[in-house]
């Protein structure tokens, strides 16, 4: 009995164990089919090598004469440059692998050899020692950097595994060492041997070779311009592999690691015009159409090289001239007139210093242009009729209310104004009064519209943005954008793309109707007046030249930014100073700032042959006029000049009668120490009709108010009061103000001087009552009634 039932159990226990094998067989048979259809997918999805092709290849750029500029491409401010791997040295083949993958033609995707190893050592050291990613892997990494999880080493296998199946071990090599990571933006062989030994991938010998090697696998930290012992280090764990795999003697290893090998600087891969090269290489890449791909070739630039370099050594001596005052930035750009050519593009001091942001473009970055724009708004006003050569235009304290903001006072950096002047004062000594003025009349849209003609793309605010501030600079351009705008102007209004490579088609430049050329010449003719900017440059400034010369300076507010541009018959020359960080400047403006770096630029472009006039405004004739009223001169005019007139505004100056101020002018005459103007106008300024005076009680006998007349000249001013005569006082101040005690009652107040006489009313109370409108003022024991509202 108890033998049966043994028996039974046993065979029960096979049958149990049958099962048990036939599941685990199942189980197994299950995992293996999925592994080989997981295995299997990457062939139903391979990446071929022309699914991951690098569309940048080389550009070599030249100067407009075939002198070279540079070998670059960028991608995101990135130097790559694409090479076959039959261009590169075996030496560096060798050592790559040696130092990655030394077994990467010996297997797969994966080494499993090396994944056994890592865990091995990482068991038994309880920390990871090696890695066992092979170069396929690394490959996948570059084309897309998974984070390092899991999930994202899964995703690195699953794209290695992809890159087996579409591409044979050469092109999966070729790939991957064109994306090597060489230390700062440097990327691929090809870029890195040019930068670093200025020598292609091809020509690299073993010493060379070993050292770029050791790069990738930590570029920051074996950066061979920061950190040389490292890289000697790393260069010799490199080498040892390269023994290791047999493809030098320990001889030769040592031989190499002890060779001297020198490091170009970094300028060596680029020889000039660095911003210029790293921009028209990215709007060559902007403007290739979709899935084209570039060939490596040679691009003959229109840089003229020697000038590139003379700008290029200015910009940094001027710098260096104005460090004490907090200067640390500058650009400059120069274009041949007659063809729109681009000469010479410098956008930073020392483009290769990280550490002062030499990257940065000074030439496309936008700033605030200060009173650069200007010109055009004078010009467009000219066009419009809202003003004419001979208008004078009002530079006196003004005040405008804005919603929703404070009252909008401009005015000029010297905090003074001059009265009545004229457009070519005004312009030229740069006003921002009068500018404004004009804008206001001209209507802010309008003047934006055509700055959107003239190629400003960036002023893409509002008007209501902007503001009246527009033509102070409230808005934000590039130097590359005012250069073209001032080509414009040079051209008379015609508008020509700027040129940047020979023998290709220029990218087309913004075209709008052109306005009378008349117009054009005008501005030019007021720009290069150095009589007329001497108010606020003098006559012997850096923006006087020994040839005629049409130029404008800018400073945006707060002194970020200075600015000059301005043009000869043949060239036209724009320069900025200023910081890119956004750090004030000390005590500099544009005339010191940008000016005396335009000022070298423009005499050298001419030292052997000066350029020709400019041609006179067409159809035009000149006459004289008084400067202070803009009419035909009379006898009494202190000041006479000569300035533009159309045939038919000729008639009315013919016919032009007595000049009279508006009031606009009373709180400026108001504080002049003499008037200057014609003797036929007399003008009481203070007080003013219908004034209203608070007399103190306990001040009685002490208060006195001023009186005061402007328009007088030559003759002796009488004053009047409710008819009586008022003879002289001791403390009269001149012969066209003295001081009235104050006296309660209603007074009129005449001024006489020969034939002319002006009559005003005023009061004067006694009470306490407090002001409540302008003129109304509690009298001090000397007062003008205007000096305290």
């Amino acid at each position: 009995m108890k033998l049966k039932t043994l028996t039974f159990r046993v065979f029960r226990n096979l049958r149990q164990i049958k099962s048990y094998f036939r599941y685990l067989n199942k189980y197994i048979l299950t995992v293996i089919i999925v592994c080989l259809i997981v295995r299997l997918l990457p062939y139903f999805a391979p990446i071929h090598s022309q699914d991951i092709a690098q569309q940048q290849l080389a550009m070599q750029f030249t100067d407009r004469h075939g002198l070279p500029l540079g070998t670059i491409l960028t991608h995101d401010q990135e130097h790559t440059s694409i090479v076959p791997l039959n261009q590169v040295s075996q030496q560096f083949i060798n050592a790559i692998l040696a130092a990655e993958d030394g077994n990467f033609y010996a297997h797969g995707a994966l080494d499993l050899k090396a994944i056994v190893r890592a865990i091995k050592d990482a068991v038994e050291q309880k920390k990871i020692i090696s890695g066992a990613s092979t170069i396929t892997m690394q490959l996948a990494r570059m084309l897309d950097n998974s984070p390092r999880t899991l999930s994202g080493k899964l995703h690195e296998v699953w794209l290695s595994w992809r890159l087996t199946a579409g591409m044979n071990k050469n092109e999966i090599l070729a790939a991957y060492i064109n994306r090597l990571p060489m230390g700062g933006n440097i990327y691929g062989v090809e870029a890195a041997a040019q930068i670093y030994f200025s020598t292609s991938a091809s020509d690299l010998n073993l010493a060379q070779a070993s050292l770029l090697a050791a790069i990738p696998n930590n570029p920051n930290y074996f950066n061979p311009y920061q950190h040389w012992e490292r890289l000697k280090q790393r260069q010799n764990y490199v080498l040892n592999q390269m023994i290791k795999d047999g493809y030098i003697s320990s001889s030769e290893a040592e031989r190499i690691y002890k060779e001297k090998v020198v490091f170009q600087s970094r300028k060596q891969g680029i020889v000039a015009a660095p911003h210029f090269l790293f921009w028209l290489a990215k709007q060559s890449t902007s403007t290739r159409k979709q899935g084209e791909e570039l060939e490596s070739l040679t691009i003959q630039t229109t840089i003229n090289r020697p000038l590139q370099e003379f700008v290029e050594a200015q910009v940094q001596q001027v710098i260096a001239s104005l460090a004490d005052n907090n200067v640390h930035d500058a650009a400059a750009v120069v274009i041949d007139n007659y063809s729109g050519e681009v000469l010479a593009y410098v956008g930073s001091p020392d483009y290769f210093n990280d550490v002062k942001l030499g990257r940065n473009d000074g030439v496309q970055a936008l700033r605030q242009p200060g009173s650069t724009l200007k010109p055009f708004l004078y010009e467009l006003a000219l066009e419009k009729g809202v003003i004419k050569p001979n208008s004078i235009l009002a530079d006196v304290p003004s005040h405008y209310a804005i919603p929703g903001a404070k009252l909008y006072s401009p005015r000029d950096y010297t905090n003074s104004f001059l009265g009545p002047v004229r457009v070519r004062v005004a312009l030229a000594n740069s006003l921002n009064v009068p500018a404004v003025k004009v804008l206001e009349k001209v209507g802010v849209q309008t003047f934006l519209n055509r700055l959107h003609e003239l190629g400003f793309t960036h002023l893409n605010q509002s008007a209501e943005f902007y503001g009246l501030g527009l033509t102070l600079g409230s808005g934000e351009v590039s130097l590359w954008e005012l250069a073209r705008a001032y080509l414009t102007m040079a051209r008379l209004g015609k508008s020509t793309p700027l040129v940047t490579r020979l023998n290709h088609s220029p990218v087309s430049s913004p075209q709008f109707p052109v306005p009378n050329p008349i117009n054009w010449q005008l501005i030019i003719d007021m720009l290069s007046d150095r009589y007329a900017r001497a108010t606020a440059f003098g006559v012997d400034s850096v923006l006087n030249l020994p040839f005629p010369v049409a130029v404008k300076t800018g400073t945006s507010s707060n002194y970020r930014d200075t600015w000059t541009v301005g043009f000869t018959t043949d060239y036209t020359v724009a320069t900025w100073v200023g910081n890119f960080n956004g750090e004030l400047m000390r005590q500099v403006s544009g005339v010191t700032g940008a000016a005396p770096l335009w000022n070298r630029i423009m005499l050298h472009l001419h030292e052997n042959q000066p350029p020709a006039d400019f041609a006179p405004p067409k159809g035009l004739v000149q006459l004289p006029i008084c400067a202070n009223t803009g009419l035909k001169p009379t006898p009494d005019c202190s000041s006479v000049v000569q300035e533009y007139f159309s045939l038919e505004d000729k008639l009315a100056y013919e016919n032009s009668t007595d000049f009279h101020l508006s009031p606009v002018y009373d709180q400026w005459l108001a504080k002049q120490p003499q008037a200057n103007f014609s003797s036929d106008e007399l003008r009481i300024l203070s007080p003013r009709n219908g004034d209203l005076f608070l007399l103190s009680p306990s001040a009685e006998g002490q208060q006195k108010l001023k009186f005061k007349v402007a328009g007088n000249s030559h003759q002796s001013i009488e004053w009047w009061l409710n008819g009586k005569k008022l003879s002289a006082q001791s403390n009269t101040q001149s012969d066209n103000e003295i001081f009235w005690q104050l006296r309660p009652g209603n007074w009129t107040l005449e001024a006489r001087s020969g034939k002319t006489h002006q009559q005003i009313k005023f009061q004067v109370e006694v009470g306490t009552i407090q002001p409540t409108r302008q003129g109304f003022s509690v009298a001090n024991p000397t007062i003008s009634p205007h000096s305290g509202n």
